[in-house]
């Protein structure tokens, strides 16, 4: 479940996420496939550096549950829910309880098992190539590794399989940010669906699909560049006051990819929430405008080319794309791709996404949380409405 810079810069506008990082900083620097805890590794683990290591580790993760912004935890759950128990689906925060069964024992057998030379790339921006060969001779080749040199097992090659289906967690998010202006308790919903892997060539028309549905927090600020007549801003935020979010996330991996709206309110008010996110989901199968869908071509392109101004980044990026993809795409060859995409390409590939079983997850007081069931006839309709419910006694 790779994933590249490209991927980074061309679906996430809002923050930079990175679901899988794996950085060695020494004399060089590597980008490394498979999982990681985004941990910097020495030539040696001392003892008391692991049991630093081990209580920073439980501090982020008490505060990984106390924090105002719940969007970390909500990603890990709605992978949880849309790949149940395989791959991308399985904890990328350690478990609370295996945080004290980490030793350098533990480490050294990782590193044995990741950190071969058939799963690396040397990356170099800004150095002579006959520089970059000659540095590796001298601090690569014939080196001793700390973890030893015994044979790396088989690692796990598994493809992502997805599944979708619900994840729930019940919590009292009334004692969160506590203060003189205190936020109002909230109920926190990411619905989404699976799109496709960053190899395809339907990831473009889908990067520009996220960048088209945008959103923020209600309290963003506007300006250039923020996104303000996204359909999320102009159908949700400017409509519904009562809603305190409405942002598109889309993670694509090597054999997968997930396209997600979250979105927050008070408690008594989840029901309507969620319809009005499923009828999002509805409308991105629908007809495309020809003047958003430049916009959101338009501030893709922009923020590709603004990125990629920054040495670290193109760093990143030859290093990512050729891990994943074995060769790199130029800035003019995605730029190209990014204008090429026509209103049906993005049509066809949101009703093929609808197509597909939803994944949830929902975080807060989630009495009035929709069924599963609920959720998934409501994106299989014409319109994107729940069935009614009726009750007997209020």
């Amino acid at each position: 479940m790779k994933q590249n810079i490209l991927v980074e810069l061309l679906t996430f506008w809002k923050n930079w996420h990175f679901r899988l990082l794996l950085d060695l900083t020494a004399k060089t620097k590597f980008s490394l496939r498979w999982k990681s805890m985004g941990v910097s590794v020495t030539a040696r683990h001392q003892d008391e550096e692991v049991e630093m290591t081990r209580m920073a580790v439980q501090f982020e993760l008490e505060d990984l549950n106390m924090r105002p912004d719940p969007e970390p935890l909500l990603t890990e759950m709605i992978h949880e829910a849309a790949y149940r128990e395989n791959t991308v689906g399985l904890h990328r925060f350690c478990p609370a309880e295996n945080v004290a069964k980490m030793s350098r024992e533990v480490l050294h057998s990782y590193l044995r098992n990741y950190y071969t030379p058939d799963r690396m790339v040397l990356a170099g921006v800004g150095v002579e190539h006959e520089h970059l060969v000659e540095c590796a001779r001298k601090y690569l080749l014939g080196v001793q590794p700390a973890w030893g040199s015994v044979e790396a097992v088989d690692v796990d090659r598994s493809v992502a399989q997805y599944t979708g289906g619900i994840a729930k967690v019940e919590r009292d998010m009334s004692s969160i940010s506590l203060g003189p202006t205190p936020i109002p308790e909230l109920t926190h919903i990411m619905v989404g669906l699976e799109s496709c892997s960053f190899l395809e060539d339907d990831f473009i028309p889908f990067a520009v699909l996220n960048m088209m549905m945008g959103g923020g927090g209600s309290f963003s600020a506007g300006g250039p560049g923020k996104g303000m007549f996204s359909r999320l801003y102009l159908n949700v935020l400017n409509r519904h006051h009562w809603m305190y979010n409405a942002t598109s996330y889309h993670h694509s991996y090597e054999d997968t990819g997930l396209l997600c709206i979250h979105a927050s309110a008070d408690p008594r008010q989840v029901r309507e929430m969620v319809e009005i996110i499923t009828k999002e989901f509805i409308l991105m199968g629908g007809t495309v405008d020809a003047v958003e869908l430049e916009r959101a071509k338009t501030q893709l392109t922009s923020m590709l080319m603004m990125n990629l101004e920054s040495r670290p980044v193109i760093f990143e990026d030859v290093g990512r794309q050729v891990l994943a993809t074995r060769s790199r795409k130029l800035p003019h060859e995605l730029c190209s791709l990014i204008r090429n995409v026509k209103p049906e390409d993005v049509k066809r590939v949101a009703s093929k996404m609808l197509r597909g079983k939803p994944a949830v997850a929902a975080l807060g007081d989630l009495t009035d949380l929709p069924t599963y069931e609920h959720i998934q006839t409501a994106l299989s309709s014409k319109d994107g409405r729940l069935p009614r419910t009726y009750r007997l006694f209020r």
